[in-house]
C-alpha cells in the first residue's frame, strides 16, 4: 500500500467523524455486539473465506496485535520492511469491522485482496461465519487470562471513543463478569474455542505461555502455518515483535488512528503488555467476588490459565 492509500485512509476516519460516537450494544444471538456491527450482522454471517485464508480470532485485548505481526513476519521471512507495508487495520481485514462511510468495512477489504489473507475477528465462536469451518480455514485462537485481560479492555474502552462510556473501574468488573460488554461474555469466549479446537484444527494460544517463551510459541504458529523458517529468522521475528518494538512501530502502534477514534491521551493502545498488571487495580474484595464468580462460570472447563507467570 502507498503513503497515499495509507493517508486516504486516515482521511477516510476524518470525514466521518462527525457520525463517530460511542454506538450503542445490540444482541445478536446472544452476544452483544455494537450497532454497526450488528446493523450488517447478514453480510457478515453470509461471508465465505478462501481456504487458504487463516483467521485469527481473539476476546478483545489478549494479544491480537501481537498475533498479527508474528504470522505476518512469518509470511514474510522475517521481512520487517514487507510488514511496515501498511497499518494493521489494512494489512489484515477486521471481519465484522464496520464504521460510517466513508471508512471501509472489513469486507470492503477483503474484496480488494487475494487470498491468502490473515483475517482478524472478535467474535464468540459460534458467530463465526459458518464458511470458516467448512472450508476448513486455519485458525489462531489466543486467550488471555480473564483479570489481565479485564483490565487492559477497560482503558482500551475508555482510549476508543466508539467503544461504549466504560464508566469507573468499580462498575467495569460487574459488567465484565455478566458478559455486558462489546462481544459478549469472556468465559463463553475462551470456552467456545476451547471446546472446539481439536475438532476444527484450531491452534489455542495462550498470552501468558507468549510472554513466557515468545520463541517457543513462534515456532509453533510457524508449524501450524506449515512453514519453514530458520533459526536466525525465528529470533529476528521474536525481536521485531516485542513490546518495546512494536509500541515504537507506527504500523503496529495505532498512531495512525486519529482522535475522533482513539484518543491516545487518555491511554495509549499499546499500554503494558505486560502479566499480573490486575494485582495493581483489584482490591482484595475485589479479587475474592472475582474467583468465586470465576470459579462457578469456569466450572465446566479446565482450561491452563494462569495469572502470573
Amino acid at each position: 500500500m502507498s503513503e497515499e492509500e495509507q493517508l486516504s485512509f486516515t482521511e477516510a476516519i476524518l470525514k466521518a467523524s462527525p457520525s463517530l460516537t460511542r454506538f450503542p450494544l445490540i444482541s445478536i444471538k446472544g452476544v452483544p455486539l455494537k450497532s454497526y456491527i450488528a446493523d450488517n450482522w447478514d453480510d457478515i454471517w453470509a461471508f465465505s473465506p478462501d481456504p487458504s485464508d487463516v483467521l485469527i480470532a481473539t476476546y478483545p485485548k489478549a494479544g491480537t496485535t501481537w498475533t498479527q505481526e508474528i504470522v505476518d513476519l512469518l509470511l514474510h521471512n522475517g521481512d520487517a520492511e514487507a510488514c511496515r507495508r501498511a497499518p494493521m487495520p489494512i494489512r489484515f481485514p477486521f471481519l465484522e469491522n464496520f464504521y460510517p462511510p466513508p471508512i471501509p468495512s472489513g469486507l470492503d477489504l477483503l474484496k480488494t485482496m487475494d487470498p491468502p489473507r490473515i483475517i482478524k475477528t472478535h467474535l464468540a465462536f459460534h458467530l463465526v461465519p459458518p464458511a470458516f469451518w467448512e472450508n476448513k480455514c486455519k485458525t489462531i485462537y489466543v486467550a488471555r487470562n480473564a483479570k489481565d485481560n479485564m483490565v487492559s479492555y477497560y482503558y482500551f474502552d475508555r482510549m476508543n471513543l466508539t467503544a461504549p462510556e466504560p464508566g469507573p473501574w468499580e462498575g467495569y468488573m460487574p459488567k465484565f463478569m455478566r458478559g455486558e460488554l462489546a462481544w459478549g461474555s469472556w468465559y463463553d469466549h475462551v470456552k467456545g474455542y476451547w471446546l472446539e479446537r481439536e475438532k476444527k484444527n484450531i491452534l489455542y494460544l495462550f498470552y501468558e505461555d507468549m510472554k513466557e517463551n515468545p520463541r517457543r510459541e513462534v515456532e509453533r504458529i510457524m508449524r501450524y502455518l506449515d512453514l519453514s523458517i530458520s533459526d536466525e529468522v525465528i529470533s529476528q521475528i521474536v525481536e521485531l515483535t516485542s513490546f518495546k518494538i512494536m509500541k515504537e512501530n507506527p504500523m503496529t502502534n495505532y498512531s495512525f488512528m486519529p482522535v475522533p477514534m482513539f484518543d491516545q491521551t487518555i491511554s495509549p493502545f499499546m499500554r503494558k503488555g505486560i502479566v499480573g498488571d490486575w494485582r495493581n487495580h483489584f482490591t482484595p474484595e475485589q479479587t475474592k467476588t472475582f474467583d468465586e464468580d470465576y470459579k462457578k462460570q469456569m466450572k465446566d472447563v479446565n482450561i491452563p490459565f494462569r495469572t502470573n507467570i
